[in-house]
């Protein structure tokens, strides 16, 4: 019986990365998107002409009734969700007094809600089964704060507190819960900074360049084996040294 995981966030950047790499290393893959279609179709197809599993489904991870509905789909076309990577997120930056209520309230929504709305939906099988695996993406400035991001950094720092508590809770069912922590990598996310701001991050990163979604996605697939099976509750920051 194949090996399914689900991948929020997926069409693009870190989520993509890591629904390759589990792809590879033969887990079916759902890959969850919320307005890239077509980059999110595209992944899946490639997936599925390497002889893979893999659908692309929509949903937005901050409506619990959406996410519910993938899941069913997940379970009816590949099966029951083993591993869920929790990848979806947003960003903005700008002065804290400057984020209004509904940019606040989003934020929330999709950045820690929406993590607690996947494993609302795919942990009842996991505990029926005693076993499972729940990696979540949080951020070095959910560690160690950051100006201008404070809204992100919040939610963040809160996706370490849903591992960490998670982790102790969900223990004595089998399931192991941990978090990557990127550090600054190259995607869209960093582009949008400027070329100026990018430079910056790659001089205060003491490895001298930026990660690569593919960092993230060999330290998720560490999590998600088997090398990982006495491991739960850890926060592992992929990040250069930026935080050392």
């Amino acid at each position: 019986m194949q090996k399914v995981a689900l991948v929020t966030g997926a069409s693009r950047g870190i989520g993509h990365a890591i629904a390759a790499e589990l792809s590879s290393e033969g887990w079916a893959v759902c890959i969850n998107y919320f307005t890239h279609t077509q980059e999110a179709e595209t992944l899946a197809e490639q997936l599925c002409q390497k002889g893979h599993a893999a659908i692309a489904v929509q949903a937005d991870v901050s409506d619990r009734a959406q996410v519910s509905r993938m899941v069913r789909l997940c379970e009816q076309q590949l099966g029951p969700v083993e591993l869920l990577v929790n990848n979806a997120g947003i960003s903005t930056a700008g002065l804290f007094q400057d984020v209004d209520d509904a940019g606040w309230d989003r934020m929330l929504a999709v950045n820690l809600t929406g993590a607690r709305n996947a494993c609302m939906e795919v942990l009842p099988h996991m505990i029926s089964e005693k076993r499972g695996c729940i990696v979540n993406i949080s951020s070095i400035w959910g560690l160690r704060g950051a100006s201008c991001e404070v809204a992100y950094a919040c939610t963040k720092a809160a996706i370490v507190g849903l591992t960490r508590s998670l982790a102790l809770e969900l223990a004595p069912s089998g399931i192991r819960v941990n978090c990557v922590a990127p550090g600054c990598i190259d995607t869209d996310m960093v582009k949008m900074l400027g070329d100026e701001t990018r430079s910056m991050l790659i001089e205060q990163t003491p490895m001298g360049r930026l990660g690569t979604p593919e960092d993230i996605a060999h330290a998720v697939s560490y999590f998600a084996s088997e090398k990982a099976s006495f491991v739960t509750g850890q926060v592992l920051a992929a990040d250069g040294g930026f935080i050392v």
